[in-house]
């Protein structure tokens, strides 16, 4: 059993071989976190029997012999998986049956498994010798080419319940057995999870909106893995030297490269990484745009690989750094760049064909149900498991009913790849894996209506689910778009936030201690270390908060790290740290403060002598998450930062007033009362629509705002979406763009489509080719011509240019500034690098 050769799957012993139960004791045994147990043996006497008896003992110890056979024979992987179905095997002329203990409920799971999903937040885990290994945060987004892993997102939904997203990630250099091992901990994940998450399977470089929407600052591939003995980058490294190519404008992947001149192109950006230096280099060529994107990578390898203590350097080909030359030597003459476009045909998402899957577990058989969508909801049964083919868009999704037989529905993952296979599609294939009532957007765009087990209809009573509830609407709150926040946003809810914390500001290398007359009040100028203790099945546990604000100086931003780490220290090294940048505050931190809002101040500091002098008009927008917790933001005074969405506090000279918008919630209400207070203001209640003279002259006259209703539920169902588009070439190309929408994703030389579901936004760059420009309309014509859904051809579209986007429009992104195009972005973040 040692060897691998000597273990032989097949079929079961002839019948005219009867079986004999083998002795009274069963044979069980934990190993790690699993169980294996002996069913039965051929009969044979004496000596022969005590052997065998031996041998199952040696099998049931040889976990990762069997776990290895189990992945390199896809048959016997199968059964394993499948209804915890026997499975024969000789060892030389001794027949073995081997099955998995018990039913799901009752089997041994990964100890990892058990803190799965348990909080709000992003997971990491990496497939190690056939293990699973967690990943630090501080690494998040940085993946491995040789290697596999297993990516969890869970969110909170307004009902408290909880909604997962679980990926495995498959690297292009990646072995056969980690590949399967991640495939199996996938399986096993979802039966922990009780089958609630969506699955999916990612592909290097192939990776879904959902998956590449975690990592907004970019994608980083490494070379080598576990298996090849490669030796993984550690924080806060400074024995390393790595180059990464930048490519990507929406998905920016960071692909090491062998650190050699050979690597380099006139086109693109590239990261020459030497530890306690990094070297940003741009080609002659390169896009504006892509180098901001660069800069969003190098950011995040100084600031959460390095905790900020590397020196980073930017250049341009032609003027290269002294110590670039000494790692590459003399620059020869450089290549174009080959072309990346990752614009797909728009009218290939429009074809779709829905299928039934038979007989998952064993020969897989396929019926066509409809061969045109959009398709009737009807059309799917609780006791059957579907696929959705949209090949054509490189898209497939698999529909488990709730009611099928456990082997389909453990068997659905190998059936996608058989799918795949059949119909001739590429290996790098999106696959998603959806439970019944755990639909996503992208699923339920194929069909004509799409009504959720909660919605009602006319004064009727609710269809109630056992499955986790939907997302309650929050009005203009990007951060559900994909049904996923980002992954700034995502970290534990470990308790309702009453434990116990202490605050310190960052003053140039030392921390000071916040008044606790004003733990809440955050300044844009500043950083900060929240301390927070809490108690979990009677066990103590910190977590140490960084709040990095957005105008604060690049040395208070790496002295909180490095401060963070030695507190880490002081209390024993096993406390959370989670690095927050302004903005997007996660819902626990959100909650720390006696259910008073969170109050971000535009700028300035709250240190002493250094407090900036209030402004005389003064308006604080109030939003809540969907857990009910509220941050109030301070932004410019104008009636076109109004939202209907939202509560909004106006403090000015001739009075001051808590407005409230018609689709606000009530939450967001409270929140605004008690920022009323803690500002010692006793603003006057209005309602939108019935606002005096006054309160238009403070807001510099009455103009347009976001005002658009929207129907409860259908922000769920149509999340707005944001795509790059080009019609120029008589084919209509289309790019989406992944995770929450932020301002930054409008790039100038590009015309792109914001689609709100009932109308639809053409946004043209300045920098656009002519062509496009002129294409602009005709493009989101065809946009809507190919939606799956069989789009209204009559949906309103909107054509607005840069700089001058309406309240409509910019109200759809958190945080708009009105100042953005006022200069360079990319001047703009080269400044805020501090290099």
């Amino acid at each position: 059993l040692e060897r691998r050769e000597t273990l032989h799957p097949c079929r079961p012993p002839p019948a005219d071989r009867p079986l004999q139960t083998a002795p009274s004791e069963s044979l069980i045994s934990t190993v790690g976190s699993y169980k294996a147990r002996r069913v039965g043996c051929q009969n044979t006497p004496g000596p022969q029997l005590a052997l065998q008896r031996l041998a199952l003992q040696r099998l049931a110890l040889q976990r990762l012999a069997l776990q290895r056979l189990a992945l390199q024979d896809e048959a016997f992987r199968d059964r394993l998986l499948c209804s915890y179905s026997p499975v024969w095997f000789s060892v030389g002329s001794v027949w073995v049956c081997v099955v998995l203990c018990g039913s799901p409920s009752s089997m041994a799971y990964h100890v990892e498994f058990e803190r799965a999903g348990q909080e709000p937040g992003l997971q990491v885990w990496r497939v190690e010798s056939l293990d699973l290994v967690p990943v630090p945060e501080s690494q998040y987004g940085g993946f491995y080419s040789g290697d596999a892993y297993l990516v969890l997102n869970t969110v909170r939904l307004g009902s408290g319940k909880l909604q997962y997203d679980l990926h495995y990630w498959q690297g292009e250099d990646c072995s056969q057995d980690e590949s399967g091992a991640a495939a199996i901990f996938a399986v096993q994940m979802d039966d922990f999870l009780q089958g609630a998450p969506v699955q999916y399977r990612e592909v290097q470089n192939h990776e879904s909106q959902t998956f590449t929407g975690y990592f907004k600052p970019g994608l980083r591939y490494m070379k080598g893995g576990v298996a090849s003995g490669f030796r993984h980058v550690v924080t806060n490294e400074v024995d390393v030297q790595r180059l990464l190519q930048v490519r990507g404008r929406r998905v920016v992947r960071a692909t090491e490269v062998p650190v050699s001149w050979e690597s380099f192109n006139h086109g693109d950006s590239f990261i020459l990484d030497l530890g306690k230096e990094i070297i940003q280099w741009s080609g002659c060529h390169s896009n504006r745009f892509e180098r901001l994107k660069t800069t969003q990578v190098s950011k995040s390898i100084r600031d959460n690989e390095r905790c900020g203590r590397a020196e980073l350097v930017i250049c341009d080909e032609d003027v290269e750094p002294e110590r670039m030359l000494e790692v590459l030597g003399e620059k020869p003459e450089l290549p174009e760049a080959q072309t990346e476009d990752t614009k797909t045909d728009g009218a290939n998402r429009k074809l779709a064909k829905l299928y039934k899957v038979s007989n998952a577990a064993g020969d897989m058989e396929v019926t066509m149900v409809a061969e045109q969508n959009p398709f009737s909801q009807d059309a799917l049964h609780s006791s059957e498991c579907f696929i959705l083919d949209n090949g054509a868009n490189g898209h497939i999704f698999v529909w488990k009913g709730k009611e099928a037989n456990a082997a389909e529905r453990h068997a659905v993952l190998k059936a996608s790849e058989q799918f795949i296979q059949k119909m001739g599609y590429p290996k790098h294939t999106q696959v998603q894996v959806l439970p019944q009532h755990g639909e996503t957007p992208l699923f339920k765009q194929f069909f004509k209506v799409w009504r959720d087990a909660d919605d009602t209809v006319g004064m009727g009573t609710g269809h109630v689910s056992n499955h986790i509830a939907k997302i309650e609407k929050v009005p203009f709150d990007v951060a559900t778009l994909h049904q996923s926040d980002a992954m700034a946003a995502q970290h534990g809810m470990v308790d309702r936030g009453d434990g116990e914390k202490q605050i310190w500001r960052i003053e140039g290398s030392d921390k000071v201690a916040v008044d606790p007359s004003v733990h809440g009040q955050f300044y844009g100028g500043d950083s900060y270390i929240i301390q927070y203790r809490y108690e979990h099945s009677s066990r103590q546990g910190h977590i140490i908060y960084i709040w990095q604000g957005a105008e604060s100086s690049q040395d208070e931003v790496g002295a909180s790290a490095i401060l963070a780490v030695q507190l880490d220290e002081e209390l024993g090294g096993g406390a959370v740290q989670v690095r927050v940048v302004q903005g997007k505050e996660p819902a626990h931190l959100m909650s720390l403060f006696g259910g008073q809002p969170m109050v971000v101040y535009k700028g300035g500091t709250s240190r002493e002598g250094g407090q900036s002098e209030v402004a005389e008009t003064r308006l604080f927008q109030v939003r809540a998450n969907p857990a009910g917790a509220c941050r109030a933001v301070e932004v410019e005074p104008s009636s076109s930062g109004l939202s209907s969405g939202d509560v909004m506090l106006l403090a000015a000279a001739s009075g001051c007033w808590l407005w409230r918008g018609r689709s606000s919630s009530a939450a967001e209400l409270q929140g605004g009362r008690a920022l009323g207070q803690l500002l010692q203001l006793s603003p006057a209640p209005l309602e939108e629509g019935e606002e005096p003279d006054a309160f238009w002259e403070e807001l510099g006259g009455k103009s347009e705002y976001c005002r658009s209703p929207r129907p409860q539920g259908e922000l769920e169902a149509h999340p707005p979406r944001l795509f790059a588009c080009s019609n120029s070439t008589g084919n209509f190309l289309i790019e989406e763009v992944p995770g929450e929408m932020t301002q930054d994703d409008l790039a100038p030389d590009d015309v792109m489509i914001l689609d709100t579901w009932d109308q639809v936004f053409v946004w043209i760059g300045d920098e656009a080719h002519e062509e496009e420009k002129t294409e602009g309309v005709a493009s989101a014509v065809r946009y809507i011509e190919s939606d799956p859904s069989a789009r209204d051809p009559g949906t309103a579209v909107i054509q607005v240019k840069q700089g001058f986007e309406p309240p409509t429009f910019s109200g759809w992104f958190l945080g708009w500034s009105p100042d953005y195009w006022s200069s360079d972005p990319l001047e703009r973040a080269m400044q805020g690098l501090h290099v």
